[in-house]
């Protein structure tokens, strides 16, 4: 955290990086070593915490309220884009980084890995912002 109240990217980007290294992984076939509620739920946390995490990065002024809303409103509506299957969005899930992005079919549950996801993110994003100011 630098001292004019703003994020610093770079650890946000590793965090980032991170993020997306671990939830590639929990989609790969080696996260067969994984208990099966990882394997079966944490791509979907971490996709939503790597959301929030690409929104810091790319506005590191904002406050971290304005972030859990912001990532809630665009994962939720990625989540309910999936009920619509034109051909057209069917072409974009059918590339490797159109269905990470996109997902394929709607899952209630996917909506709690999200909103468990992005809590995480905002839990530690708002403690470590006041705690170091």
């Amino acid at each position: 955290m630098s001292k004019n109240g703003r994020r610093s990217r770079l650890r946000v980007f590793v965090l980032l990086l991170l993020v997306i290294a671990a939830g590639l992984f929990s989609r790969s076939d080696h996260a067969s070593v994984l208990p099966q509620f990882l394997q079966n739920y944490a791509g979907d946390a971490l996709w939503a915490l790597a959301l929030y995490l690409f929104l810091a990065f790319i506005t590191p002024e904002a406050g971290a309220k304005d972030l859990l809303f912001l990532s809630l409103a665009i994962s939720f509506a990625v989540e309910l884009s999936q009920l619509y299957q034109a051909d057209w969005i069917n072409s974009l899930r059918g590339t490797r980084v159109g269905g990470l992005i996109l997902g394929f079919g709607f899952k209630w549950s996917d909506m709690l890995c999200y909103f468990t996801g992005i809590f995480v993110g905002f839990v530690i994003d708002f403690r470590r912002r006041n705690l170091w100011r």
